[in-house]
């Protein structure tokens, strides 16, 4: 009986030795320490695909952030200040400010220096030989054009001028009054520097730009005016 039970005991020994060579008895711990390495990408990584946030959700959330959308707010109600102008004198100026007032405006005057639209210069090129060049403006005198007269040109050389006119139908009467008498005159704008007056106004939001017709002088008067924005100093003179 001794000997069978120690035989038996050797068995048992040998098969546990067996089960615990094979790994079938470790731990988890143990089991998990002794699996081979592997290599993963980072977006197979369980976490990973949490973490990512599609681009189109991203920007809604932005949108409804009550934060974004009061700064956002705050870009579509600032002011926006326009200049309207060169006027040549004050007289200008001021209908344009009446005219812009009564629209429900807050006109500020301002004077700079800067070049302002003279009028309409009605001229005729001078013939090379003199001769002829008092003839023309023999016959000019004689078809009732008085206030012909000899001066610069807009380029190289001299021009008869006819007249500087700041009113459409004058500039116009002109010039068919002089093609009546056979010649071909040219017409240009005439400038001149020294102060000039602006305008400056504050626009709302929902305002749009000016038309600077609609600040047309009396009826005929050509207006060269033009709408820009204010300068960095705008209303430091009054």
């Amino acid at each position: 009986m001794l000997l069978k039970s120690i035989v038996v005991c050797l068995v048992l020994a040998n098969v546990c030795y067996f089960l615990w060579e094979r790994g079938i008895a470790k731990s988890p711990e143990a089991a998990a320490m002794s699996a081979p390495a592997t290599l993963k990408l980072a977006s197979e990584s369980p976490d990973a695909a949490r973490a990512v946030v599609p681009a189109p959700a991203a920007e809604a959330a932005a949108i409804d952030n009550p934060h974004d959308a009061a700064t956002s707010g705050l870009l579509t109600n600032v002011k926006r200040c326009i200049s309207v102008g060169p006027f040549r004198d004050v007289s200008e100026a001021a209908h344009a400010a009446s005219t812009l007032r009564s629209g429900g405006y807050d006109p500020r005057q301002r004077v700079a220096d800067g070049e302002v639209w003279a009028g309409v210069w009605v001229y005729l090129p001078l013939p090379p030989s003199r001769p002829v060049a008092d003839q023309v403006l023999a016959k000019l005198k004689a078809g009732g054009i008085d206030d012909a007269l000899e001066m610069p040109g807009p380029n190289d050389g001299s021009v008869i001028s006819l007249g500087l006119y700041s009113e459409s139908k004058r500039a116009q009467s002109r010039v068919a009054q002089v093609q009546a008498l056979g010649f071909n005159p040219g017409i240009a704008d005439r400038k001149r520097n020294g102060n000039v007056y602006w305008i400056d106004i504050d626009l709302k939001p929902t305002d749009g730009l000016l038309n600077p017709a609609d600040l047309q002088g009396e009826s005929g008067r050509i207006v060269r005016l033009e709408v820009k924005g204010c300068p960095t100093a705008a209303g430091a003179q009054q």
